[in-house]
């Protein structure tokens, strides 16, 4: 279910390696139907909304621990960009592919043209916490951003076992415990960590924002048609930085563009597993159990509500 995290300190279901990912491979049934084909597609038209929300949302986690980790833990620009992010970007890459493959191979071996897989992405709450409960309090006490970057790798570490163990008894506990349960608290995580803050944004800005929400809707929940036949997806994205430039070129309050000098640079993925378990024997890794261990029991229950909501 996660990437490995001896990459950066984010890996992706909540950022997701600082943070965990939210998403098991999995089978999201529409109709049943045996498909007849021996080469299943790898693409098909409903994917290009699927990455446009996939894209967006792990886009703006990644922001999120940009200016986070520089703000709240001290962390300088070339550990972001060299470490955090590289990090957390080859394992978003690598956990859709993965998943991605899992579904195809589900979809050969039964026969059925209905599967496909949940996405591989950073998971909101477990990227605050990391960050806020345990990196940040890290910094302020000691100054030292390399040792509240190696506590977030030893929170990924022990998230990761016990997410891998939770695995194993995944599929029981999810077929022992009501679906109300599961669903409800799912449901509670989304409004208040994800739709909340967007729709905050949305009414301070609704001359940008009210009319791309609203293709949303109409697309989505209201299952029209979108013009030309295009993605809803990509219309609301498209229709909101159109408009955004419209009214900026109006002098009328939209957005403003960032104004710093913008620097091209490649980073490649380091694996660091030196800083992973530099903290094992350390207490000062050890002395935030009480963080770690809910968030990755949060993390398996996140996992098993993901797969009945596909259901």
């Amino acid at each position: 279910k996660r990437a490995p995290r001896f990459f950066s300190c984010f890996s992706t279901k909540v950022l997701d390696p600082c943070i965990s990912t939210r998403y098991h491979a999995a089978r999201m049934t529409t109709a049943r139907h045996p498909t007849t084909s021996l080469s299943p597609p790898w693409f098909v038209r409903g994917d290009i909304d699927g990455f446009f929300g996939l894209f967006i949302d792990n886009l703006l986690q990644l922001m999120l621990i940009a200016v986070l980790c520089q703000v709240v833990c001290g962390f300088p620009p070339e550990l972001i960009t060299g470490r955090v992010l590289p990090g957390a970007a080859i394992s978003i890459l690598l956990g859709n592919f993965f998943y991605a493959w899992q579904a195809r191979e589900l979809m050969r071996k039964t026969g059925r043209d209905d599967v496909t897989a949940l996405p591989y992405g950073i998971n909101t709450p477990s990227l605050f916490a990391y960050i806020f409960l345990i990196m940040g309090p890290i910094y302020q006490e000691t100054k030292n951003p390399t040792l509240a970057w190696q506590a977030g790798l030893f929170a990924c570490f022990l998230s990761g076992i016990m997410e891998t163990g939770g695995a194993f008894i995944g599929d029981w506990l999810r077929r022992h415990t009501p679906r109300a349960a599961l669903l409800a608290a799912l449901a509670g995580i989304a409004i208040t960590f994800i739709a909340m803050g967007f729709i905050f944004q949305i009414f301070a800005s609704p001359a940008l924002a009210l009319l791309p929400m609203m293709m949303i809707l109409v697309t989505y929940a209201a299952g029209m048609k979108s013009l030309l036949g295009l993605p809803g997806g990509f219309l609301a994205v498209l229709t909101g930085v159109v408009l955004a430039w419209i009214l900026r070129a109006f002098n009328l309050p939209s957005f403003t563009p960032v104004i710093e000098p913008y620097t091209f640079g490649v980073y490649v993925p380091t694996p660091v597993p030196g800083d992973v378990f530099a903290l094992l024997m350390s207490p000062t890794g050890w002395k935030y159990l009480a963080v770690i261990f809910p968030m990755g029991l949060f993390n398996v229950i996140g996992s098993l509500q993901n797969l009945e909501s596909a259901e």
